[in-house]
């Protein structure tokens, strides 16, 4: 069960977050939690503060973060206990700000640097919930997830060693659940073999979940969040949609590939691997089902459009070259030059002579520009979205691609790729036109969706 930010933000989250275990407390349970909601970018704030030498301000909010954790702590405890975590807390500040000091007396933050920053969120948040756990009659075990999440040193990136974490989890965490205990540990949080602590980036924390969940062959890996489950768009754009109860894992990928922001990214594979369901829930009202996430879902009859998702901040790279007409080896020469700079292209049409792709990460963009410019002409274009209509069997549906093209008939796309997947057709557009596109996409491919009660929710 992993409990991201906003299912941690304060005693009142804290003590449903409680009660959910409570409730499944007769199964094995692993219990992950996140930060509470915005520590984390506050303490990747005091890390730039610091490197800035403005280690005063830097201070003040270590402070401010502190204040924060201990208002969490006597709202939920009355006993000698608060007293002993609000310790905690201050030694945690101090220790903070000592950082603060060394990295501003430097004026560099390494990666390293920054994840120790990091860490700091859910090591304190683990602890208080630990407690209150202990506080509510259940048999908790605290377990430090840098102790199993042994990583390599790609610091704020690292990438856990599956087999020493798999033989770690066994030493650590197995043997408390077998004596009927719930094991509370982090997401996000990890160590190299030294015991350097490290983070395995930015939403690790549903990754950290299905990794654990993978490796002690769970049963069921949960995601706690503040929204009902995979919804059929954004609602801030749809307001009607609709919440998903099943779906197939490839469907789940893409759509967090795209832009869904329910799920990382990375949180499907390790579930997929061992065959795991994956259940998305909101922690805020658990009496509702969520949405089921498995290999093959039984309602797979025919091609049903699940979710239309979106990704913003797009820049679309043109690259033409008639000297490659027929010429072995001009895919190659592009893609070589994307890998050097280590920029990821998302979308790619291709001609004899010319390649349209796309990017969001635009750090290294000049110099990609003049490598390709070498042997082709270049068009850097901004301020694009990728467009990502998501459904099982979807290359294989006749009329499909047609009728979501005569749902957007005044809008210019500038590229549409499908052929790679059999669950995804996506297309490029301008960024100012993503609500427009949205809303009418939807309200043509789910126009008939309250009939399909066994996918969607009433």
């Amino acid at each position: 069960m992993k409990f991201g930010g906003t299912s941690v933000e304060n005693a009142e989250a804290i003590c449903r977050l409680t009660g959910i275990v409570i409730r499944d407390r007769k199964k094995k349970v692993i219990v992950l939690v996140s930060a509470c909601a915005g520590v984390t970018n506050q303490l990747l704030k005091i890390g730039e503060l610091a490197s800035e030498g403005a280690s005063h301000e830097a201070a003040e909010l270590v402070d401010a973060l502190a204040v924060a954790h201990k208002k969490i702590i006597t709202d939920l405890f009355e006993d000698g206990t608060a007293q002993i975590l609000s310790n905690t807390i201050s030694l945690f500040a101090d220790e903070l700000k000592a950082l603060v000091n060394g990295v501003s007396v430097l004026g560099e933050l390494t990666p390293r640097s920054l994840d120790t920053f990091a860490s700091y969120g859910e090591r304190m948040s683990s602890l208080i919930i630990h407690h209150h756990f202990l506080k509510s009659g259940l048999k908790s075990t605290f377990v430090d997830a840098r102790s199993f999440m042994i990583t390599d040193t790609n610091y704020t990136r690292a990438v856990p060693n599956f087999n020493v974490v798999e033989k770690k989890l066994a030493e650590l965490v197995v043997a408390p659940l077998e004596k009927g205990e719930v094991v509370m540990t982090q997401g996000f949080i990890g160590s190299t073999p030294q015991g350097i602590t490290t983070t395995i980036g930015r939403g690790g924390s549903d990754y950290s979940a299905a990794i654990v969940g993978a490796l002690v062959k769970a049963e069921e890996i949960q995601i706690w969040t503040d929204v009902d489950g995979i919804l059929s768009s954004d609602p801030s754009i749809v307001k009607n949609a609709k919440k998903i109860k099943v779906m197939s894992f490839d469907e789940a990928a893409e759509l967090a590939y795209f832009g869904a922001r329910v799920l990382h990214p990375e949180t499907i594979r390790p579930a997929v691997e061992r065959n795991i369901p994956v259940r998305v829930l909101n922690s805020r009202r658990p009496e509702y089902g969520g949405t089921l996430i498995v290999a093959h879902p039984e309602t797979k009859k025919r091609c049903i459009v699940k979710s239309i998702a979106y990704k913003e901040g797009i820049t679309l790279v043109s690259i033409v070259s008639t000297r490659m007409f027929l010429a072995h080896g001009f895919l190659e020469n592009v893609f070589d030059v994307f890998h050097k700079y280590q920029t990821v292209v998302h979308n790619v049409a291709t001609s004899e002579v010319s390649i349209s792709l796309t990017i969001d990460n635009v750090k290294h963009i000049d110099d990609i520009v003049r490598d390709l410019s070498e042997f082709s002409t270049v068009t850097v274009t901004k301020s694009k979205a990728i467009i990502c209509v998501v459904g099982d069997n979807l290359r294989n549906s006749a009329g499909m691609a047609a009728r979501m093209l005569h749902a957007i008939p005044n809008i210019n796309i500038n590229m549409i790729s499908q052929g790679a997947s059999e669950i995804n057709l996506s297309f490029v557009i301008d960024e100012d036109k993503v609500s427009e596109v949205v809303q009418k996409l939807h309200a043509e491919l789910f126009a008939d969706a309250d009939t399909l009660t066994e996918i969607f929710e009433p």
